[in-house]
């Protein structure tokens, strides 16, 4: 699934309604949906960032900025994966250990 875009000298992502939308309207809701969808989906896209195809001063730099940062949380998707599930487990062993005292 193709988050961020650049198409016709402009930038867009991807929101919850599967609608690109213009990146200048990005919202913090917008972004943590694109976290969200970073770190849970299995293949996710991002165009690559190239300031000579994107016109849009503001554009550049939102897009620069938010790719990077979902490129880095996709480099370390199973780093947050195994820490969650450790944290659970963890949780869980701790709930069954004060149920069996009981």
């Amino acid at each position: 699934m193709k988050l961020l875009k650049v198409e016709g000298a402009q930038a867009a992502f991807l929101n919850e309604k599967s609608e690109f939308v213009s990146l200048e309207k990005i919202t913090k809701e917008d972004l943590l949906w694109l976290v969200n969808k970073t770190l849970d989906d299995e293949v996710v896209e991002f165009d690559d960032y190239d300031e000579n195809l994107i016109k849009n001063e503001a554009h550049r730099i939102i897009y620069k900025s938010v790719s990077e940062k979902l490129r880095g949380l996709r480099a370390r998707r199973k780093e947050f994966v195994d820490d969650a599930a450790r944290l659970y487990l963890e949780d869980y062993e701790r709930y069954r250990a004060d149920a069996g005292a009981k």
